[in-house]
């Protein structure tokens, strides 16, 4: 399997990235094109040059964190992430992963590869951590405001990804919500609720913020606004957990005690970094487009392509769009 790794996309690129794509090709048998500025490339490849596992894809231009998205994409045909994903478009890849603008992924990703016939809006699916395993939170950031057909469309997809992917079967489908009674929300969640009540998810119901991290649903659905706040949110709390827990082992005289405790909190900050998780898919585009954290290292960057391969073995995209035309079949009868 050949996977297209945006080599320029990232706060630690390329560097970073290059080692994650050597780390890939050994530990998951995939080849990786790294697409990007070649002799920067073959700086960081440090002597070892191309192979049988890596290759290269000359791409001059880089798409900066701060441009506009798609005026971006547009005028930089040869930027990095756009020759990455036109790989997969004409088949030379089977995934494109970057940790560059999440901006100019999606709108690559749309533009190039286009939507899944019968998705209205594309979403990030991200993983997050719970008590009972972890959680498919989408949309994490890339449709602020949604409709209720949207919300529904989000949970067959996610629905899919859990199933598939992380192999859940019967994935249990909650509504993020400020109340778990049916009466709760807003009219978008209201119409929502009632939709997925009607559709082929397992549906449990509402879910407040509270009970995400608890376990009581596999997948959550919600708007990119209140995916995104809970993502960061997750994010901010995990560190401000860590810290404190360092502060008082640094007040601790017993030093076998600390060290035991340290060992415990390896266990803990595993379960918590998202570089164990690697990266988000963008679920609706007709390809597999893989969204990494923007500050990703080379151990995020392998499991962005872990996450990369599993999605486009488990056959996601052929799902997805065989659920979303019943969807739209059906809705024609009705």
């Amino acid at each position: 399997m050949r996977i297209a790794l945006d080599a320029m996309g990232g706060d630690h690129a390329p560097m970073e990235i290059v080692r994650g794509a050597r780390d890939a090709a050994h530990e998951l048998g995939v080849h990786i094109i790294l697409v990007g500025h070649e002799e920067k490339i073959l700086k960081e490849l440090d002597g070892e040059g191309v192979g049988e596992h890596i290759s290269i894809v000359h791409a001059p231009e880089v798409v900066g964190m701060d441009e506009h998205p798609v005026s971006a994409i547009r005028k930089k045909k040869n930027s990095s992430i756009v020759v990455a994903t036109q790989l997969v478009k004409e088949g030379a890849a089977a995934a494109v992963v970057s940790a560059g603008s999440t901006g100019a992924q999606m709108a690559s990703s749309l533009f190039i590869l286009g939507r899944i016939t019968g998705v209205d809006r594309p979403a990030i699916s991200t993983l997050l951590p719970t008590a009972k395993g972890v959680l498919v939170l989408l949309d994490a950031g890339a449709n602020v405001d949604c409709r209720s057909q949207h919300l529904k469309q989000f949970a067959v997809m996610g629905s899919l990804y859990a199933e598939k992917v992380l192999g859940l079967p019967s994935p249990r489908v909650g509504l993020v919500n400020i109340g778990s009674e049916e009466s709760k929300g807003n009219e978008v969640t209201l119409a929502t609720y009632k939709l997925l009540q009607d559709s082929s998810v397992n549906f449990v119901g509402n879910v407040e913020g509270r009970d995400l991290f608890l376990g009581s649903s596999d997948v959550a659905v919600c708007d990119g606004f209140v995916g995104n706040v809970i993502l960061k949110s997750a994010e901010g709390l995990a560190m401000m957990i860590l810290g404190m827990f360092q502060q008082e082992l640094g007040r601790m005289e017993d030093v076998i005690g600390r060290e035991r405790i340290m060992h415990l909190m390896g266990g803990f900050k595993r379960r918590m970094d998202y570089a164990e998780y690697g990266g988000a898919p963008l679920l609706g585009v007709d390809g597999v487009s893989v969204i990494s954290h923007g500050s990703s290292r080379a151990r995020a960057i392998k499991n962005a392509v872990r996450v990369a391969k599993e999605t486009v073995e488990q056959g996601l995209v052929p799902a997805i769009k065989s659920a979303i035309e019943k969807d739209v079949v059906k809705g024609v009868e009705a």
